[in-house]
């Protein structure tokens, strides 16, 4: 009997702008398997929490039930956090919402 590689999806990349845009990778979300069917919502070492606030991601000794319950989901959960979070990621006191609109403007017509 021969042993197969198995291949698992851990990571995912939510983004209000289109991969096509050149600054769209600064506005992106990310959600994260973190084991045991649970998946973080992270952004520049930050963890978005069911209350829809940005937390700093603790150290795993530092991670208490309590925490881990507020900022762990099953992936759907996840992603469709994550899908809400995106307009509002703000760089340089711009959101996405804002810079997808600037990008909509500045596509070329056909």
């Amino acid at each position: 009997m021969a042993d197969y590689a198995y291949a698992i999806a851990t990571r995912y990349t939510v983004n209000l702008l289109p991969e096509t845009d050149p600054h769209g990778h600064v506005f992106e979300i990310t959600v994260e398997y973190r084991g045991h069917g649970q998946w973080a919502i992270l952004r520049n070492g930050w963890c978005l929490g069911s209350n829809g606030k940005w937390d700093y991601e603790l150290r795993p000794s530092e991670r208490d039930d309590d925490w881990l319950s507020w900022h762990r989901f099953d992936l759907d959960t996840a992603l469709r956090l994550a899908k809400e979070a995106a307009p509002l990621v703000t760089v340089n006191g711009r959101t996405a919402a804002e810079a997808l609109k600037r990008h909509r403007a500045d596509a070329p017509r056909p």
